[in-house]
């Protein structure tokens, strides 16, 4: 299979990093679409070096798991469904040509550039087979199958597919740890470590899922509905 995650930021595809490093480890073809720069992720930086770093930060983590990269750099906070950002949407999906795309859930995610990603993955989805939309890359030969990554500590999120990661918790350990610069953020909040923090939650899901580590997913319905093997286990 070929599975595309979109990570609205850099580091929210922390949520499902280890299910990632899972099929990666099967030999499936992944990739990571990075979709805003993240640029006012930082208290200390400004936001030309904030996007720099963070772009170093998310390479480093796709590099875990061999994923390819995706950087389309749009401004943080402030990501829109327009027909420009569709069509670069639907020129990125087209290149990959996925199977699968695991996007946040858009009914239930808190923040507006998740919404907006999600939103943007929806809109294009039908699009991405329909021939009379030209981007450069060719229509995809068949329409991918989406499922929703969870949402940050569950909040509003009904899991209806859990994977157990137990075996890839160290791979997801590190791929948070790639993302340096947001580490002081959960410290100064929460006084909890960003590690500390995934861990927690990975950890809930494992324990719903009679694991010791699981991340969790909610699959939307949609007519048609294709009906085949090849779904996240």
């Amino acid at each position: 299979m070929r599975i595309m995650a979109f990570s609205p930021h850099p580091d929210d595809e922390i949520n499902c990093a280890g299910t990632l490093a899972k099929y990666a480890d099967s030999g499936h073809e992944i990739a990571i679409v990075f979709v805003t720069n993240g640029e006012v992720g930082s208290a200390v930086m400004d936001n030309e070096e904030t996007a720099r770093v963070r772009e170093q930060e998310a390479s480093a983590s796709a590099s875990v798991i061999n994923a390819q990269f995706f950087w389309l750099g749009f401004q943080d906070e402030f990501l829109y469904t327009d027909k420009a950002s569709r069509l670069r949407v639907l020129e990125i999906i087209r290149k990959f040509n996925p199977d699968i795309i695991i996007c946040p859930d858009k009914e239930n995610d808190y923040h507006p550039d998740h919404i907006a990603t999600a939103q943007l993955v929806w809109d294009v989805r039908i699009m991405t087979t329909v021939p009379n939309i030209k981007t450069d890359s060719p229509p995809c030969t068949k329409i991918p199958r989406l499922y929703y990554m969870d949402t940050v500590i569950g909040i509003n999120f009904t899991p209806s597919v859990y994977v157990d990661i137990t075996p890839y918790w160290e791979m997801k350990r590190k791929m948070v740890n790639c993302h340096v610069s947001q580490q002081g953020w959960m410290k100064d909040q929460y006084d909890v470590t960003h590690e500390e923090f995934v861990k927690v939650h990975t950890m809930f899901r494992g324990l719903q899922a009679g694991c010791k580590y699981g991340e969790a997913f909610r699959v939307p319905k949609f007519f048609p509905e294709r009906i085949e093997e090849g779904g996240l286990l």
